[in-house]
Parts: structure tokens; sequence; C-alpha cells
């Protein structure tokens, strides 16, 4: 089963992806985020760790998030990412001379992910970022639309699409009652 989860900054997206699993047997977190040099990135990154379980474990990949989401589905009963924006942010950084090709690493990526949800529960967390102004730089422009694109193709797999907003779910896309038997 694969959950979409959107929203804006601090939305609840975290939050309401850390509830959804609750009793669901053995949980793996994959964070996507790297602190570096930045230290607001590192508090940022320290208090969502705290805020999971220690009995979760959890898994730091910032680019190879397909192959990552595999092996976890693998061994765990849910996989929570967290989230999709920070990693193709990772991912425009990575391929940053060449950052026509990251449409196809994408597809690829969001494709392994989909085929891994058949195995376990798969619960994305990712930001809603096209609802604002159009973005004066045009790289800013090429990465609205890519994860635009990438949030389409999460959200037409997924079982579920969740859009949180101001702390509230609102169910995009939801499975109906008798699939959860």
């Amino acid at each position: 089963m694969l959950t979409l989860i959107l929203g804006g900054a601090r939305s609840g997206k975290s939050r309401l992806a850390q509830q959804l699993p609750a009793g669901a047997g053995r949980i793996c977190f994959i964070v996507t985020a790297q602190a570096g040099a930045d230290p607001e990135m590192r508090q940022r990154i320290e208090r969502h760790r705290s805020d999971r379980p220690d009995s979760w474990q959890t898994i730091e990949e910032p680019l190879a998030l397909g192959e990552a989401v595999e092996r976890a589905a693998a061994i765990y009963d849910t996989v929570i990412v967290d989230c999709l924006t920070i990693w193709l942010g990772n991912l425009f950084w990575e391929y940053r001379v060449n950052p026509g090709c990251i449409e196809e690493i994408v597809r690829s990526h969001v494709r392994r992910i989909v085929i891994a949800s058949g195995s376990c529960r798969i619960i994305v967390v990712s930001n809603e970022v096209g609802c604002g102004t159009v973005p004066e730089a045009a790289l800013a422009r090429v990465f609205r639309d890519a994860h635009g694109l990438m949030n389409q193709w999460v959200a037409e797999a997924a079982d579920e699409v969740i859009l949180t907003v101001a702390g509230l779910a609102q169910y995009l896309k939801k499975l109906r009652e008798s699939q959860y038997s």
C-alpha cells in the first residue's frame, strides 16, 4: 500500500506520517535531509529525530531513495519516507551541471517505490510547492515543475493521497473500506 502525504511547510505532514503506522509492527524511517554546515537544518533534523520512537529503524539516504526503499520494504512492515522535496533538492544539487537528466532519474526511483509498496506499507511525505507565484529564477521554475510532476506520478500510483493544511488531513484519494481488510 502506498500513501502520499502532501502539504505546505509546517502543515503537519511529518507528524501525520508518524501517526499513521501506529501499532503496525516493524517501522523504518528513511530520511533524505542532510545538515551539512547549516546549524538550523541540524536543529530541524534533531527535532524530527527526537519525535520518532526509538524502536523505529532510521536510514539516512539523500540520493539512492528507490534502492533504500526496496531494501527496507523487504524487511519492515511500514516504510516512511520524509521527504521527497528534500530528496529532489539533493538530486538537483548532485546533477546541477545537467538538470535535464533529473526527470528520468525521478521516474526511475518512483517506479521502484511503487513496486516496493506491493510488499509493505509505504508512506511518502512531499511538499506542495506549486501553489505560490511563478519563481523568478529559471532553475527554481525547473525545480517547481519537476516537483509537480514527481508529486503527480506518486499520486497517480498511490492508494491514498492526503493533503495536510493547518494540521488537518484532507483525503484526496482514499481506499474503499473493503480494501483495508
